[in-house]
C-alpha cells in the first residue's frame, strides 16, 4: 500500500512540474494581469506563481525583456546645412548650444511638463479616477501671459544677418568691410578690421575704422581714397559682422555668457538664454553698458503696442539683467483672455482688464471681486466700475468677473393662440394684456376666449397664476389687466385643446394611413384622399368603425364601438344614408374582392422541351401540370433525379430566424461558460450569411410516379415561386466528408457503400461510420450503412460525417483528480486501519 501511495504522489509531483514547464511568458503575463484585476497584492501574485512552478529565473527574464524594450529611445537629427551667395553674411563665433542663431535653446519648462506627462501615461492604467484627476491637475500649471514668448516653438528671435546694415551700426574688430569703387576706376576692396581697429589699403595705407558708424566710415573712406581714385564713386558696406560677448543674468532659464552676432538685440539675448524663468519679470528688463543702464525693456509694451524702444542693439560686454517680477495677478471669469498677468507696482485694475482683452459680452462689469492674500487672512474687495482706474493691484491678487444674471429686466411674454408669440419689451408701449396681444399680432381665429392664464413672478421669486377673461377685455365689459416685469400670458386654442383629430383609412386603397380630420368629410371624400380604390378593392363592402364618446357617462358599457357597412355604386356614390359624415377618429376599411388573386408563377429548368416560367391557372396546380405545360421531358432527362426548390414564405422565414437566433444564443452561452475565446463579429457574419442563403429549401419528390398517376399523393401541389429542376442523367456517385480523398466514382449497380468509400481512399481517422447518409438528386435523404446497396442511385451523394471530438482533461484537471484520488486513498487506508483495530 505504501508503494502505491508513493507512486501516486510521484505522479502528482510530475504533473505539477509539467504545468510549470508548459507555462509560457505570455501565459505568465496574462496570469499577472488577471490577478491584478482581482485586487491581489504583488506578494500574493508572486507566491501563486511560485506555487505554479514558475521559477525566479523566468520572472527575471521577463523583467529584463520589459526593461530592454522600455529603454529603446528614438533620436532626432538636428543637423542642417545652409547655402548662400558669396556676399551674404554668415554667423561668426563659436557654435555652442548658447549661441543665438545657431542652435535653438532648449525649452526646459516644456521638458519638465513632458516628464510629468510620461509619469501620467505610465500610471494611468493602475490608478483610480481620483488619482487620475489629481495627476491631470498637476499638469495644468497656471500660465503667465507673455512668459513663453522667448521659448515658444512657433516664435523665433534669432537675429537676421542679411538685412541692410543700420547707419548707426558701430564698426569694430572682426567686421568684414567691403569697399566698392566704380566710375573712372573699378575696384573692390575686401578687408577685415584688425584687433587694432584698422584695415590696410594698398597704395593708401592703414585706415582706422573701429568705433565709427557706417555713415562716418563712408565719409572717412571717401576722403582717404579720393586722391587715389579720382572721379570715381566710393561706397563702404559691411559683409560678415563680428561676434560680441553678452552677459544674460538674473531670472532667465539659462543665465550665462553668450556669443552673439553684433546685430543682436536684447530680445535675441533673452531668446538665447531660453526665455524668462518662473520668477522673472517681463515688465522691467534692464540693459547695462559700461556700468550704466542704457535701456529698459517692457515685453507687454511690445506685445500690446508693438513698441521696441527698449530693444536696443547690443555691443560687446553688454549685460542684460532680468529681475524678479513685482506682481502676478490672476483674472478669471467673463473676460476675453482669462489667465495670469504680470503687473507693475502702480498699475490698476482697469489696466488688468485691458491686458485680458476687455470684458466678454455677457460680463457683469459694474462690480468686480478681488481676493487679496495679504496679512494674516484673505481679504475681499468689491470694486465699483468708477473705482477700477484707481484700485492698485498687488502680488497674488485674484480677480473674478461675474456674468450677467440670466433673466430680463424689462420683458413680458405671450404664448399660445397669437400670431407672433414670444418675448416683448415691457414699458410704456406694452404694459397691459390688451397691448401685449396687439403687439403679438392679435388673437388667432382658434383662440379660446373664455379663459387665459397670466403668470406673475412675485418678489420672492414664486409664481402666481391669475385667470384672464379675454372676451370681456376685448369687448370692454372687463377692465384691462396691468402687467408686471417678467409676466407670461398663455392663451389656449380650441384646436390644441381638442388634440390632433384624424381619420384612419385602410384596406384596398392606394395610400392607406391616417389623415387629418375635416368637418363634413364623407366616405367618398376620405377614399379619394387616400388615392382611390385599388384594382383588388371590393365595392360591396366598406366598413366604418366609430369610437363611442360620451363625456357625461358614469358607468361602463358592454359596447365599445359602433360598426357601419356601406356599398359603393357606379359614379363613386356610397349606397346608404346620404347624410352619413365621418367623425374624428373613425376608421374606414375597404375590403378585398374575394375573386381577386395575384398571379402566381412557377418555373421549370433543365431537361424539358420548353423550360421557363409558367403561371398557375388553378389553385390545385400540380407537378404533372407543369411538366405537361413545358411539353414533357426531353430525351436526356433523368426523371428519378428531378428535385423541387421552394421559397420560404414570411412565416417560415420568421420561424427559421427564431431557430437560428436560439441556436446562436445557446452557442454564445456555452462559449461564455468555457475558456475558449472567439471573435463574436465572425459569428455574427456567419449568422447573416446563413440567413441570406437559407431563403429556399428542397422538397423531396417522385416525379416518375407523379407523371404516371396524375393527382396521386406524389403529384404534389405547387406553391408560388417553386422551381422544378430536371437534370440530365449522371452516372457518377459523389463521396464527401471524412474520407481520405473526396471524389466522384462511376456508378455500379448493386455495389454497397463501402465500395465507393474504398475508391475514395477509405475512411479517415475522424469518420463516424455509423452515421453515413445519402442525398439523392430528387432531394430525399436516407441514412445507410456500409453494406447498403438499394439506397444508392446514379448521381447521388454519399456523406460521411465527422465523429464528435471527445473532451480531454486538461493538465490542471488531471492534477486535481490525482490529488483528490490520493486524498481518497489516504482516507481509505486510514479507515481500513481503524477497522483492523
Amino acid at each position: 500500500m505504501a508503494k502505491k501511495l508513493f507512486l501516486l504522489l510521484s505522479c502528482v509531483f510530475c504533473l505539477q512540474l509539467a504545468v510549470a514547464q508548459t507555462m509560457t511568458e505570455n501565459q505568465i503575463i496574462e496570469f499577472v494581469m488577471s490577478e491584478q484585476e482581482k485586487g491581489s497584492s504583488q506578494n500574493d501574485i508572486a507566491k501563486k506563481l511560485l506555487q505554479k512552478g514558475v521559477s525566479p529565473v523566468q520572472l527575471r527574464a521577463i523583467k529584463k525583456k520589459y526593461d530592454a524594450e522600455k529603454s529603446l529611445l528614438g533620436a532626432s537629427d538636428l543637423t542642417s546645412t545652409t547655402t548662400g551667395e558669396e556676399r551674404l553674411r554668415e554667423n561668426s563665433g563659436k557654435k555652442d548650444e548658447r549661441t543665438s542663431g545657431l542652435i535653438k535653446p532648449q525649452n526646459k519648462a516644456k521638458e519638465s511638463n513632458d516628464e510629468k506627462q510620461k509619469v501620467l501615461e505610465k500610471e494611468l492604467g493602475f490608478l483610480d479616477i481620483d488619482s487620475v484627476l489629481y495627476y491631470r491637475t498637476l499638469l495644468e500649471e497656471p500660465r503667465v501671459f507673455g512668459r513663453d514668448i522667448f521659448n515658444n516653438e512657433l516664435l523665433t528671435f534669432e537675429p537676421s544677418n542679411n538685412v541692410p546694415t543700420p547707419a548707426d551700426y558701430v564698426l569694430g574688430a572682426g567686421d568684414q568691410v567691403l569697399i566698392d569703387v566704380w566710375g573712372a576706376s573699378q575696384n573692390m576692396i575686401d578687408a577685415t578690421i584688425s584687433p587694432e581697429g584698422k584695415i590696410i589699403v594698398e597704395g593708401v595705407g592703414p585706415l582706422h575704422l573701429a568705433g565709427k558708424t557706417v555713415d562716418a566710415a563712408n565719409k572717412y573712406v571717401n576722403n582717404a581714397l579720393s586722391g587715389l581714385y579720382a572721379e570715381s564713386n566710393i561706397t563702404l558696406s559691411v559683409g560678415s559682422v563680428r561676434s560680441i560677448q553678452v552677459q544674460v543674468l538674473g531670472e532667465v532659464v539659462t543665465p550665462g555668457s553668450y556669443t552673439l552676432s553684433a546685430l543682436s538685440t536684447a530680445f535675441n539675448a533673452l531668446y538665447a538664454a531660453g526665455g524668462i524663468s518662473d520668477v522673472g519679470t517681463l515688465r522691467s528688463i534692464n540693459v547695462f553698458r559700461g556700468g550704466k543702464c542704457i535701456a529698459t525693456v517692457d515685453v507687454y509694451d511690445f506685445i500690446f503696442n508693438g513698441k521696441t524702444a527698449g530693444n536696443v542693439r547690443l555691443q560687446d560686454n553688454d549685460v542684460v539683467s532680468v529681475g524678479a517680477y513685482d506682481a502676478i495677478v490672476n483674472v478669471q471669469g467673463k473676460v476675453k483672455r482669462p489667465m495670469m498677468y504680470e503687473m507693475k507696482g502702480d498699475e490698476t485694475l482697469s489696466k488688468l482688464v485691458q491686458y485680458s482683452g476687455g470684458f466678454a459680452g455677457d460680463a457683469y462689469s459694474e462690480k468686480l471681486r478681488v481676493v487679496r492674500k495679504s496679512g494674516r487672512e484673505y481679504s475681499l474687495f468689491t470694486v465699483d466700475k468708477n473705482k477700477m482706474s484707481t484700485f492698485t493691484m498687488c502680488d497674488g491678487d485674484s480677480v473674478y468677473v461675474d456674468s450677467v444674471i440670466p433673466r430680463f429686466s424689462n420683458m413680458v411674454e405671450v404664448k399660445g393662440a397669437v400670431f407672433f408669440p414670444g418675448q416683448y419689451q415691457f414699458g410704456e408701449e406694452i404694459n397691459s394684456v390688451s397691448k401685449l396681444i396687439e403687439a403679438a399680432g392679435g388673437l388667432r381665429e382658434d383662440a379660446f376666449l373664455n379663459r387665459a392664464v397670466l403668470h406673475h413672478r412675485n418678489h420672492d421669486n414664486t409664481i402666481e397664476a391669475q385667470a384672464v377673461d379675454l372676451k370681456g377685455i376685448i369687448d370692454g365689459s372687463v377692465a384691462d389687466i396691468t402687467l408686471r416685469n417678467n409676466d407670461a400670458l398663455f392663451i389656449p386654442s380650441n384646436s390644441d385643446m381638442r388634440g390632433e383629430e384624424t381619420v384612419t383609412v385602410g384596406g384596398e386603397v392606394n395610400f392607406p394611413g391616417e389623415y387629418k380630420f375635416a368637418e363634413n368629410t364623407t366616405i367618398e371624400d376620405i377614399i379619394l384622399q387616400a388615392g382611390g380604390l385599388t384594382r383588388s378593392a371590393s365595392t360591396v363592402k366598406v366598413d366604418v368603425f366609430r369610437q363611442l364618446h360620451d363625456p357625461s357617462a358614469n358607468e361602463m358599457r358592454d359596447s365599445i364601438a359602433e360598426a357601419f357597412c356601406f356599398e359603393i355604386k357606379d359614379g363613386f356614390v356610397v349606397d346608404g344614408d346620404g347624410c352619413f359624415v365621418l367623425q374624428p377618429f373613425d376608421q374606414v376599411y375597404v375590403r378585398r374582392s374575394p375573386l381577386h388573386k395575384d398571379i402566381r408563377n412557377v418555373e421549370v429548368k433543365g431537361a424539358v422541351n420548353f423550360e421557363g416560367t409558367y403561371s398557375m391557372a388553378t389553385k390545385e396546380y400540380r407537378i404533372s401540370d407543369l411538366v405537361n405545360a413545358a411539353g414533357g421531358l426531353a430525351k436526356d432527362g433523368y426523371i428519378k433525379g428531378a428535385s423541387l426548390m421552394r421559397q420560404m414564405n414570411d412565416d417560415e422565414k420568421l420561424q427559421n430566424s427564431i431557430l437560428h437566433k436560439s441556436s446562436q444564443i445557446e452557442f454564445y452561452e456555452d462559449l461564455l461558460h468555457s475558456n475558449n475565446s472567439l471573435d463574436q463579429s465572425i459569428l455574427d457574419s456567419l449568422y447573416n450569411i446563413k440567413n441570406e442563403i437559407e431563403n429556399t429549401y428542397p422538397v423531396a419528390i417522385n416525379l416518375e410516379k407523379a407523371i404516371k398517376e396524375p393527382g396521386c399523393e406524389e403529384d404534389i401541389l405547387l406553391c408560388d415561386g417553386d422551381v422544378l429542376l430536371i437534370p440530365e442523367f449522371n452516372s457518377t456517385v459523389n463521396v464527401y466528408g471524412e474520407v481520405m480523398y473526396p471524389t466522384s466514382v462511376n456508378y455500379k449497380k448493386n455495389k454497397p457503400v463501402k465500395y465507393y468509400v474504398k475508391h475514395a481512399g477509405g475512411f479517415s481517422n475522424k469518420a463516424k461510420k455509423n452515421g453515413i447518409y445519402v442525398i439523392n438528386m430528387n432531394g430525399s435523404i436516407e441514412k445507410v450503412s456500409k453494406l447498403s446497396k438499394s439506397a444508392l442511385m446514379p448521381g447521388c451523394k454519399i456523406v460521411i460525417p465527422r465523429r464528435p471530438e471527445r473532451k480531454t482533461l486538461s493538465t490542471a484537471e488531471i492534477v486535481t483528480i490525482s490529488t483528490s484520488t490520493a486524498s481518497l486513498a489516504t482516507m481509505i487506508v486510514t479507515i481500513v486501519n481503524l477497522l483492523k483495530e
